[in-house]
């Protein structure tokens, strides 16, 4: 049996390693010249690690990136809105890690056997019958998964009238700085903006800004040391101990639900099915749990019921958590100087523990 995966990113080289596990002919078609990541920090979470334990991946990220879940949410004048009870989050659901997205990749491609990637191959149109037409030719499989990101060529061919990305009306950057001593991991919510900071094993800091902005404008480090530069500590030192080439930029945008992931031979995960808003940080778990979940049906069932199995298990839960991402950000957003004024006198009244109950549908994940 032969899968093709088109993209290969963090969902398409699980799904891979998932089926190359399982004896399967596995082929990554990548659009870039090497798959890589350019991307910074990423924090793993339970369900992830536990989806990476199936590839028996996960103690290689936990030994290389051990961290503890998020502490709270502060003001902009560093008073707590939210705090975390981390050690119940940690009994309850597991460990956490953080890890630089291009050494998971590392990870996950050295699962698999070099002559399984082909980099440098653009993918044109998938066709239902598991056929996919790229620059070299065309390939054809038993079963294809598209794993090629927000914009997928996957989805943009079988789905070809289905809704395309809409942005959600604010713009994220990411950076990783210098060496720096943080209390651990923190999220600040401004008006219609938010900084988070984690504390990577090296001792450099992994940091997320989210602002407000118009799709497609650009923003440099001078301008947001300038936007930041009256929070408190420590985001102005973080943002000084930054490097101009170290920041990336990308608009942040979510994909409107499909009524099925599956077509034909063709199925498709990670963000090509349900890009979200990274505000959970679920992203990369989504996609590791849906790797591991359509290897494992398909195993059991057989392409064609365990496609089905797959959409009727996958579907539900990530479009539950695309729309949970989208929600327990937006008060962050509001740019009502009353709205956040109320939020930030209501927020601290709030049980501590609606953190561990608003995230339970995320971490409490088993295969």
């Amino acid at each position: 049996m032969k899968a093709l995966v088109v993209g290969g990113g963090i969902g398409g080289l699980a799904a891979a390693v998932a089926f190359h596990q399982r004896g399967w002919q596995v082929e990554v078609l990548e659009r870039a010249s090497e798959i890589t990541e350019i991307g910074a920090g990423l924090s793993i979470q339970p369900n992830g690690l536990r989806a990476l334990d199936t590839l028996g991946l996960g103690d290689l990220v936990r030994t290389g990136g051990s961290a503890a879940p998020l502490r709270g949410i502060r003001g902009v004048n560093g008073a707590w809105l939210i705090r975390n009870d981390i050690e119940e989050l940690e009994r309850r659901f597991g460990s956490w890690a953080i890890i630089h997205r291009a050494a998971l990749v590392d990870i996950l491609r050295a699962a698999l056997p070099a002559h399984t990637l082909r980099p440098g191959t653009v993918v044109r149109k998938v066709l239902p019958d598991g056929a996919v037409q790229h620059d070299g030719g065309t390939s054809t499989a038993d079963l294809v998964v598209g794993a090629d990101g927000v914009h997928s060529v996957t989805r943009r061919s079988i789905w070809p009238h289905a809704a395309g990305p809409r942005y959600l009306g604010y713009t994220t950057w990411r950076l990783i700085t210098a060496p720096r001593t943080v209390e651990g991991s923190v999220e600040i919510w401004g008006k219609g903006e938010r900084f988070g900071y984690m504390p990577m094993p090296d001792g450099r800091v992994y940091c997320y800004l989210m602002g407000n902005a118009p799709a497609g404008s650009r923003t440099g480090l001078d301008r947001l040391r300038e936007r930041f530069a009256h929070w408190h500590d420590p985001v102005p030192a973080l943002l000084d101990s930054a490097r101009p080439e170290a920041v990336l930029q990308h608009d942040t945008f979510e994909l409107p639900n499909l009524r099925t992931y599956i077509r034909g031979k063709i199925a498709i995960l990670g963000d090509a099915a349900h890009a979200m808003a990274p505000n959970l940080g679920q992203g990369a778990c989504q996609a590791l749990e849906d790797a591991v979940t359509l290897a494992a049906a398909v195993d059991r069932l057989g392409v064609d019921a365990g496609l089905q199995e797959y959409d009727r298990v996958r579907r539900p839960r990530t479009q539950m958590i695309v729309q949970l991402s989208r929600r327990v950000a937006a008060p962050a957003h509001w740019s009502s100087s009353l709205a956040t004024a109320l939020r930030d006198t209501a927020f601290p009244l709030l049980p501590s523990a609606l953190f561990g109950r608003s995230v339970t549908p995320a971490y409490s994940w088993t295969l």
